[in-house]
C-alpha cells in the first residue's frame, strides 16, 4: 500500500507532462486544437486515462488521454507528417527529461545528504524520486513502441519509404490487433523491461561517475 502510494504522485507528473508535451508541440506548429479542448495545461485532471492511469500505476507503463490535433493547421514549416511526428515524439522526450532530472536528484541526494535519507521523511522523498525515475523510463520507452496507438508508429511513419508507408495504413487495424494483444497478454512488460533496465542503470552510473560517489 505505502509502495502504491508513492508512485501516484510520479504517475500523475509523468501523464501530465507527457500529455502537456503533445499539446504544446503542436500548439507550437501552428494548431489549436490542444488549447481550445483545455490540454495545454498541467492539471492531471485534464490528462488521465483511467486504464493507462491504472497501468502505470501498477505494471510501469501505460498512456495518458490522447491529445487530439488537426495537423493541417500545422505552420508550413513542416509538412503534416513531420508535424505529427514531432508532436508524438514530444511526449516520450519530455519523460526521459523528467526521468534525468530524477535521477540527478536522486544522487544527489545520496551524496550531499545521506544522513537524511536515514530518516523517515528523507526515505519517503528518495523513495517517490526513484519511482519517478522508473514511471517516467516506462512511460517514455512503452509510447515509443511502433504500434498504433502508439507515439512510435507516428515518428515511425515519418521515416517509412512511401511504398512500406502505405503499407503500414493499409495494415493499421491489425497493428491495433497486435497491440491489444501485446497489452492483455503482458509481453508488453517483457517488451519493455530489458529497456527500462538498461536506461535506468546506465543513467545512475553515470550521475554516479558525474556526481564522483
Amino acid at each position: 500500500m505505502l509502495s502504491l502510494l508513492l508512485t501516484l504522485p510520479a504517475v500523475l507528473v509523468a501523464i501530465t507532462f507527457h500529455e502537456f508535451a503533445h499539446a504544446y508541440a503542436a500548439t507550437k506548429l501552428g494548431d489549436d486544437t490542444p488549447m481550445l479542448q483545455g490540454r495545454l495545461n498541467l492539471n492531471p485532471l485534464s490528462h488521465i486515462d483511467p486504464i493507462g492511469f491504472v497501468l502505470l500505476l501498477f505494471a510501469g507503463f501505460g498512456w495518458g488521454k490522447p491529445v487530439q490535433i488537426n495537423s493541417k493547421n500545422f505552420n508550413r514549416k513542416y509538412s503534416e507528417q513531420t508535424g505529427e511526428a514531432i508532436v508524438a515524439v514530444a511526449g516520450p522526450i519530455m519523460n526521459f527529461v523528467l526521468a534525468i532530472i530524477s535521477v540527478i536528484a536522486y544522487v544527489a541526494i545520496y551524496k550531499f545528504a545521506p544522513t537524511f535519507i536515514l530518516t523517515e521523511a528523507g526515505n519517503i522523498i528518495w523513495r517517490l524520486v526513484q519511482y519517478s525515475i522508473i514511471i517516467n523510463l516506462g512511460l517514455g520507452v512503452f509510447n515509443l513502441i511502433p504500434l498504433p496507438p502508439l507515439d512510435g508508429s507516428k515518428i515511425l511513419v515519418k521515416f517509412l519509404p512511401y511504398n512500406a508507408k502505405q503499407w503500414f495504413y493499409e495494415k493499421e487495424n491489425i497493428f491495433y490487433i497486435i497491440f491489444l494483444v501485446i497489452w492483455i497478454t503482458g509481453i508488453a512488460g517483457y517488451i519493455i523491461s530489458p529497456v527500462l533496465n538498461f536506461l535506468y542503470t546506465n543513467l545512475l552510473n553515470l550521475m554516479i561517475r558525474i556526481f564522483g560517489i
